[in-house]
């Protein structure tokens, strides 16, 4: 049956079925990666960003009211520069809808050049043979070509049609695509979604339950922590989403910073409390979780709440750590690292949180937003440590209007360690901080070193499989038989190597304590005045990365 009014029912079958293609086609698209190494996660990133949408749909609701809690549930969801912008998209879509109960195909048509104008915003400087070019040449064509009468089914052929138009001009219109022979993945990830929601809608694909409540795994919990005999210490986390309700109030006046002192006159702590929209996510430790509702409830009704015993959810070690941190600073300081020896660098040079991520392993908005609430500060510092998270610790900046948190906008390790190595403490000025540590990181040469996993050519270097690459400042220098001959022909593209002076080399998860031995022993030789110093990072992907200051 042809489908003439798209309403909350039927948008909710074409969201679930983006999901389900995407999922279909998940590692195809991590495998279209210009570079030749194991890194791809744009099909994941994609996936998890619309899960994260999926998870706040309702069983009922208008077409506005579904939209609005899928695209605000991709933005906290969003993973990766592909995760954000379309999280940006779909907003964008969302906000074209907000106040409709239904829309017809060609209304819906017209609205998706919203979700594209945003998409483009939320990207500082947007190229073109991206996923933007694919939503906005696929979403043009279905504007301009759509008679009042179309039908969904209609709609979505046309846009599948010109997205796979778009998507193969985009390997014409950057010359690294060409050169790897792939399209880009992000485009890919859309087209993706479009056939899903195409199949769900024709019957083609019934099965969307799988994907229409995404549910965290959590560990088992030990409930003979605590017994008859305990005495309850720690009290309750509580977290709750409000909406906020014109009934009730004005949403838009909605004072966050007097919520908070309510809150605070409750005797909560760890307080945090954001508005999104008209949205209100709150975090509070309490021993009376009823007030904490109470409060909220006078604002507004409730769509999520969450209250756990924090003797069952945390451990000794845990509870002491949530005591410590919790201690008012200056600067709090948030970084992404993979890998233990990572983890132990960052908190030894002064991060209180780290997120544990990196390559293949992106962390989402609201993991940074959730690391946030953990913090007691009048600043906080988001290192991102990779060039595809930087868009999500932005997009987190930003739904945390209620607190100074700055982006300092490291895209590799090296770099992080190389910034947080200059962080003061005591520096009463956040910009002048930023700025220090901004241009630390600029000041720093960042190398990696990986083996190929397919054959290709990048630049003038041509690539085989099982070789050892170089990646300097994001750009593959060199591949050769041999990784300590690629680290050394690595660091001698680098011009002024003979005026630096120190070398960290950062040593990955799968590196043997021989293997070790033996790189450390050939920089030295090759480059007798630099001071090699070594640390077991453990972070996986990358057998060392370097950060040549």
């Amino acid at each position: 049956m042809e489908t003439i009014r798209i309403d909350g029912s039927v948008i909710r079958t074409l969201l679930s079925g983006s999901v389900c293609g995407l999922r279909a086609r998940m590692e195809e698209i991590n495998d279209l990666n210009v570079f030749p190494v194991p890194d791809g996660d744009t099909g994941t990133n994609m996936t998890k960003t619309l899960e994260g949408g999926l998870a706040r749909l309702a069983e009922q609701g208008t077409l506005g009211e579904q939209m609005s809690a899928f695209a605000k549930g991709c933005v906290l969801g969003a993973r990766g520069n592909s995760g954000v912008i379309l999280s940006q998209y779909m907003a964008g879509v969302s906000s074209a809808v907000a106040d409709r109960e239904s829309v017809s195909a060609y209304e819906l048509a017209q609205a998706l050049n919203a979700g594209v104008h945003r998409a483009y915003a939320a990207v500082a400087n947007p190229v073109e043979g991206t996923i933007l070019t694919v939503f906005r040449e696929s979403s043009a064509h279905a504007a301009q070509s759509a008679s009042e009468d179309i039908t969904a089914q209609q709609l979505l052929e046309t846009l599948i049609e010109s997205a796979k138009v778009a998507l193969a001009k985009t390997k014409e219109m950057l010359p690294v695509l060409a050169q790897a022979d792939v399209v880009d993945s992000g485009g890919a990830g859309y087209l993706a979604m479009l056939v899903g929601m195409y199949d769900a809608l024709t019957g083609k694909v019934t099965d969307l339950g799988s994907y229409e409540s995404v549910q965290s795994a959590k560990p088992a919990v030990n409930y003979d922590l605590f017994g008859t005999d305990s005495v309850l210490e720690w009290g309750y986390c509580t977290e709750t989403l409000v909406r906020l309700q014109r009934a009730k109030g004005d949403p838009e006046a909605f004072d966050v910073d007097a919520f908070k002192a309510a809150l605070e006159a409750k005797d909560c702590n760890s307080i945090v409390a954001l508005r999104d929209f008209d949205v209100l996510k709150v975090h509070a430790h309490t021993m009376t979780p009823a007030d904490v509702l109470t409060l909220c409830q006078q604002f507004g009704e409730f769509l999520e709440v969450k209250i756990e015993n924090m003797s069952l959810q945390h451990s000794e070690k845990t509870v002491a750590q949530e005591k410590k941190k919790k201690v008012h600073k200056r600067y709090g300081v948030i970084a992404v690292a993979s890998g233990e020896g990572m983890h132990a660098l960052f908190s030894e040079l002064g991060a209180d949180v780290i997120i544990d991520g990196g390559q293949t392993a992106n962390p989402s908005a609201e993991d940074f937003v959730d690391a946030i609430g953990q913090l007691d500060c009048d600043h906080v510092l988001l290192l991102p440590n990779n060039g595809n998270i930087l868009l999500t610790a932005q997009q987190a900046a930003t739904l945390c209007r209620e607190i100074d948190v700055r982006v300092v906008p490291t895209k590799s390790f090296p770099q992080g360690y190389s910034a947080l190595a200059v962080f003061n403490s005591e520096l009463e000025d956040a910009d002048e901080q930023v700025e220090y540590m901004t241009e630390a990181k600029n000041a720093v040469v960042s190398g990696e070193i990986t083996f190929a996993i397919r054959d290709t050519v990048i630049g003038d270097v041509a690539v085989k499989k099982g070789e050892a690459i170089g990646i300097l400042d994001g750009k593959l220098v060199c591949s050769l038989a041999d990784e300590q001959d690629a680290m050394c022909a690595m660091l001698a593209e680098i011009e002024d190597i003979e005026d630096r002076e120190i070398l960290s080399l950062f040593v990955g998860a799968d590196v043997t304590e021989d293997e070790r031995a033996a790189m450390t022993e050939a920089i030295e030789q090759a480059y007798e005045d630099l001071t090699v110093e070594v640390f077991v990072g453990g972070q996986q992907v990358y057998r060392y990365l370097v950060a040549v200051e």
